[in-house]
């Protein structure tokens, strides 16, 4: 039996300014399960990141309800909520975020080495050796970021966030800096990452790339408008 990773009851988020106030998603319902593959889709403006960000923990909803494994969020502090997000959640940006400076390697083992408790420095290069193999960059390891492509920063950055072992990836528009070659690449990677049993979450507004993931949430203008199933045959994906 599958089991929930993440579940939001009621999520709204409002920003308060000094003589407006912004209600940037308004009570979202969601669950995501071990293996599912969720894309999120909607215009500019339609509360995606906002939505991605309280996923991430990086923002805190102002009303409902957000639970990680169980766990309710809303009430926990914020170094207790970092602990979490540090557990359970693997992000990868739409800009890559890998430093020049780094080799490949070094720029996957970097949030490891700021886990609590301590890593083993053997633990930490079979997970970032092991993450890097899943994405086939392991023979770029010792390469630094401007020796590759935006496709294959991106490939690392996967690795990345695959090598804290979370139980779910956030994955914010992962195409938006790619061309459609590099790309296609990157989605058929995260395809076959779901197939091996990552959870994935993305956000993306190229419609073709949400087909991709087995659900879809359509949002606009911070609204919830459909969740869909996406069905398949050998040749086509189906939302319905």
């Amino acid at each position: 039996m599958d089991k929930t990773i993440l579940a939001l009851h009621q999520v709204s988020k409002v920003f308060f300014g000094e003589d407006v106030e912004t209600h940037a998603i308004s009570n979202i319902n969601l669950e995501i399960e071990t293996g599912d593959y969720v894309a999120i889709t909607g215009p500019s403006g339609s509360g995606k990141s906002t939505l991605l960000s309280i996923l991430g923990l990086l923002d805190d909803i102002t009303s409902g309800s957000y639970r990680i494994q169980d766990i309710e969020t809303s009430t926990l502090d914020a170094d207790t909520q970092a602990e979490l997000r540090n557990l359970h959640i693997g992000f990868v940006f739409q800009s890559f975020n890998l430093l020049d400076g780094l080799t490949v390697f070094d720029n996957v083992a970097l949030p490891l080495q700021y886990r609590e408790p301590a890593l083993a420095t053997d633990e930490i290069e079979r997970r970032v050796m092991g993450a890097l193999k899943q994405v086939e960059m392991s023979h770029r390891a010792k390469h630094k970021p401007n020796q590759l492509s935006g496709g294959q920063q991106q490939r690392v950055a996967i690795a990345r966030a695959l090598a804290g072992e979370p139980s779910i990836l956030l994955v914010d528009e992962p195409t938006g800096n790619l061309d459609s070659k590099n790309g296609d690449a990157v989605m058929a990677l995260l395809g076959e990452l779901n197939r091996q049993g990552t959870t994935i979450c993305m956000v993306t507004h190229d419609i073709r790339y949400a087909g991709y993931a087995k659900r879809q949430i359509q949002l606009l203008d911070g609204v919830q408008v459909s969740s869909s199933v996406v069905k398949r045959d050998s040749c086509t994906a189906e939302v319905v």
